[in-house]
């Protein structure tokens, strides 16, 4: 998740792709953390960092340069070895790199108006594609080799979005989200669902990828708001949880597996002839806020790191479940809560853990 140059000392964060592990990278090189006890695992005093990018918890970590030395371009994208400390191929563009996305079979890189497909293992291109253009990098890339996607904005003056299939080389549709131009948008990590927001940040919307239908939707709030981060919780069919970050500071919890399944209302005959506007209003409202979990307006990104389910042993019916979200804010803080959510609407949570990503020491004794 890259951030555009700021004042904030982290200038991105990312998770790999099962949030094992998280890396942020600073003006002054980037650090790679374990999700499952803070450690400082790696870290690396190179210069200033824009993207960094890892694959699974493999050795292997892609990286921009933020542009503040020489040698560290932001049109240069490098596949860097954390057990060697050795680059092990360089890629280099014409224009800055914005967003870069892996999987074990492709290495996707977004520019502002071309998206190039790689395999990764020959670094040979398998694709580019022409986008609109798209200056923050705006994308979702669901790891899943069943079901990768790749979406990426399909308008610069509404929210509409088009969806990949970057394992067979071919898009697959096209989702009309919602009326405002996209602020950030995130994939399941299966692959079957695609949950938006609008840069007006009032309403979030799942839409069904294999039949680019809606849902849910969600009502985040009445007034604007920047969403910063989506994030769905690990999953094998329908995610039971939802979160967002947005600049007002608070963590909003939407929970999708005890959600009323809207595709049955907006894919029948009454949805079909209602405007959006007068559909939302009969959507559901009803979620959970982590309330001040980070300073308003600071950035914040947001991950469910893992779900457990909670089902009644006697109809085996899924009555709770408890997850636990890890949040790394730019000014760089790092928190983790559990949380625990009902089939009754019950929603409760505990901060857990709190560090400064900034002032950790690593542990000579822990590798990747």
């Amino acid at each position: 998740m890259a951030n555009q140059p700021s004042s904030y000392p982290i200038l991105c964060a990312s998770f790999n792709q099962d949030a094992s592990l998280f890396a942020i990278g600073t003006r002054d090189g980037f650090r790679i953390f374990d999700s499952n006890n803070g450690r400082l695992c790696y870290e690396r005093a190179l210069g200033a960092f824009n993207i960094v990018e890892m694959l699974f918890s493999s050795n292997l970590v892609a990286i921009v340069g933020a542009g503040e030395q020489p040698s560290l371009s932001p049109r240069r994208l490098c596949l860097f070895n954390t057990m060697s400390g050795n680059a092990l191929r360089e890629l280099n563009f014409l224009t800055s790199i914005l967003a870069v996305r892996m999987n074990r079979k492709r290495l996707i890189v977004l520019l502002q108006d071309k998206t190039y497909i790689y395999d990764i293992n020959s670094l040979t291109i398998l694709d580019t594609i022409d986008t609109v253009p798209n200056l923050k990098g705006i994308s979702a890339f669901s790891p899943s080799l069943d079901g990768c996607f790749l979406a990426l904005p399909a308008s610069i003056t509404k929210g509409s979005l088009l969806l990949y299939n970057v394992m067979e080389l071919q898009l697959h549709c096209e989702i009309d989200a919602h009326l405002a131009p996209l602020a950030t948008m995130v994939l399941s990590s299966n692959g079957m669902y695609i949950a938006t927001a609008s840069e007006q940040g009032t309403m979030i919307r799942v839409h069904l990828v294999s039949e680019a239908t809606k849902s849910y939707s969600f009502r985040r709030g009445s007034y604007p708001s920047t969403i910063f981060s989506l994030s769905f919780g690990q999953c094998s069919q329908v995610p039971e949880i939802l979160v967002a970050t947005s600049s007002s500071g608070s963590v909003h919890v939407f929970p999708l597996g005890f959600a009323i399944n809207q595709s049955r209302r907006s894919g029948g005959f009454l949805g079909s002839i209602m405007l959006d506007s007068i559909s939302d209003a009969l959507d559901p409202a009803h979620h959970h806020i982590v309330h001040n979990a980070v300073p308003a307006g600071i950035k914040s990104y947001a991950v469910i790191r893992k779900v457990d389910r909670v089902a009644d042993t006697s109809s085996s019916e899924i009555v709770a479940c408890r997850a636990t979200l890890a949040i790394i804010t730019y000014n760089g803080y790092f928190q983790e809560y559990n949380l625990s959510l009902s089939n009754q609407n019950e929603f409760s949570r505990s901060l857990d853990c709190e560090f400064n990503l900034l002032t950790a020491i690593a542990n000579n004794d822990v590798r990747l």
